[in-house]
């Protein structure tokens, strides 16, 4: 069984020569370069008719997952996350102790109002 095969098998229709680098028109583009804490330098590229404004400020940088800016001498720190609070905890940010203590006192009253337990 003879191999032959066909010379163009996997190229496209119309395809120049391999390793042709004009494979149609590129846009003009501007590199952007973005630092984060460690010193790592991640280079991003945009269009060059984007406002200037729409260029993000900070990114993820792709090596640490910290934030990356394009200040190379101060880049961006890690904001710091705050802990899980609970809903008692949120509840006596908002409260005072005599405030929490006259709220469950009105609250056990209208209880033992409705069982027909309350002091007079």
């Amino acid at each position: 069984m003879a191999s032959g095969g066909s010379a163009i098998r996997g190229s496209r229709v119309g395809a120049g020569p391999m390793g042709e680098q004009d494979h149609g028109v590129h846009a003009d583009r501007v590199a952007v370069s973005y630092w984060d804490a460690l010193g790592n330098h991640t280079q991003r590229f945009f269009s060059a008719t984007l406002p200037e404004d729409e260029i993000p400020e900070t990114i993820d940088s792709p090596q640490s997952g910290l934030p990356a800016g394009r200040d190379q001498a101060n880049p961006p720190q890690l904001a710091k996350l705050e802990p899980y609070k609970t809903h008692l905890a949120y509840v006596k940010e908002r409260r005072t102790t005599e405030e929490a203590e006259q709220i469950l006192d009105d609250a056990l009253h209208q209880l033992r109002v409705r069982r027909g337990t309350a002091k007079a």
